[in-house]
């Protein structure tokens, strides 16, 4: 089973092989450097992935007829490639993933993964990215396994025994870290918004990027805090050194992190590893609306690209151009709406284009995706205030809509809604 190198590891790899690849900060990227290099000596290969880190060569579009990506989730590395038509969008809620697997509705001959050495007992973990490789290894033939002292070990369905690799190869290498990103006014007028709608007691789910650290900066004066989300990151850390994240209140997995994958700084990572505090738990059930419902006051926070003036939210797509992907929005969305005293949240600036785009707009984009409906939608938060679209008619939510606008659209907004829509705004 043990090789050299990782070019070894994926020359099981057969014309027509079916793969899936553990994403996210997990990607074993030099297995998937190796497969862009044999692939030339194959055929009709097909990679199944979310977010890759460091996956750039297999975009290169001389693979075309040997190797093709088919992206549930549209990252920096896919995107161009995506678009150019060299692979493909899959749309898809990321709760869904497994089951494509598990039913077999996706073929599976083959799982790429980066796992942390085996312990005593010969048990690796699949570390920092669980989500939806835990199906993909009960499915797939082949196992192909990059074992990475730096990998951390976690907790939860993230262990696999040796004996079940076909393959596998050791190699220590840095984890790819995502540090703090950077904050201005506008995310740390948002991460307030936002936080003003967090009481003592609620159980989060939230992604990564300025807006969730802002919001989680704001929150040192809450108490009794819990997680339940798809991902984490650095925001999270502090708030449960100082105890105000101790999932005191969840009635899943009291006193528990639960998700299902982690990025950000070595910090971060050296918080999880081996922390039996947080379990990376199988995607199918840490987005599956009926246990996130368990817990009470859930409060889901998720971003947009744009808003339209019914409550429209569009999350995967620039217009007809795929940005990134459904994930796990309305899997949350949904299941703190049916959560008791449980609400969502859409945040994002007013405007894009240095100002001169309204992310609000009368209506979407040609081609935009829209990711959760105007039924789902609970509240919209820009730097401007919070609007509550929850039971209101087009008119109030257009009026709730356009009062978080960037002012300088407002008044275009309004004509758009009388013209475009028949709506009548009052004030």
């Amino acid at each position: 089973m043990r090789v050299n190198s990782a070019v070894d590891a994926v020359s099981v790899l057969e014309d027509n092989d079916v793969i899936w690849c553990q994403s996210m900060a997990a990607t074993p990227y030099l297995l998937l450097d190796a497969l862009a290099e044999i692939a030339m000596a194959r055929k009709n290969l097909t990679l199944l992935q979310l977010h890759t880190e460091k996956s750039s060569a297999l975009c290169n579009p001389n693979l075309q007829g040997h190797l093709r990506q088919r992206a549930f989730f549209v990252g920096a590395a896919t995107r161009d490639a995506v678009k150019k038509g060299l692979a493909d969008y899959v749309p898809i809620f990321l709760s869904e993933i497994p089951k494509l697997f598990r039913s077999q509705a996706q073929h599976l001959d083959a799982v790429l993964i980066q796992v942390s050495p085996p312990d005593a007992h010969g048990y690796c973990s699949l570390g920092i990215s669980v989500e939806a490789t835990r199906a993909a290894l009960q499915m797939a033939k082949k196992v192909i396994a990059w074992i990475n002292p730096q990998m951390p070990r976690t907790h939860g369905d993230s262990f696999v025994h040796l004996s079940r690799f076909t393959r596998y190869f050791e190699h220590s290498a840095a984890m790819p870290l995502h540090e703090q990103p950077k904050q201005n006014e506008v995310t740390q007028q948002i991460g307030r918004n936002v936080a003003s709608l967090i009481g003592d007691g609620d159980c989060l789910q939230m992604g990564i990027g300025a807006i969730p650290e802002a919001t989680l900066a704001c929150l040192g004066d809450r108490c009794d805090l819990g997680i339940h989300t798809e991902m984490f990151s650095d925001g999270v850390v502090p708030l449960v050194h100082s105890g105000v994240i101790n999932n005191s209140r969840k009635r899943k997995h009291r006193g528990r992190i639960v998700t299902t994958f982690a990025m950000g700084s070595q910090a971060l990572y050296d918080f999880v590893d081996d922390n039996p505090e947080v379990a990376f738990l199988d995607v199918e059930y840490t987005n599956d609306t009926s246990v996130i419902r368990q817990n009470n006051q859930v409060m889901a926070i998720n971003s947009a690209l744009q808003v339209d003036l019914s409550g429209q939210v569009c999350a995967d797509s620039l217009g007809t151009s795929i940005y990134s992907g459904v994930g796990g929005q309305m899997d949350f969305v949904r299941g703190a709406s049916l959560s008791e005293g449980g609400r969502s949240v859409i945040a994002l600036p007013a405007t894009a284009a240095g100002g001169t785009v309204s992310r609000i707009s009368a209506m979407l984009s040609p081609g935009a995706g829209v990711v959760t409906t105007r039924a789902h939608v609970h509240y919209i938060a820009t730097e401007y205030g919070v609007a509550n679209l929850r039971a209101r008619s087009m008119s109030e939510r257009a009026a709730e809509l356009i009062n978080i606008a960037a002012p300088q659209f407002q008044e275009q907004l309004a004509r758009e809604a009388r013209d475009d829509w028949g709506l009548h705004i009052k004030g």
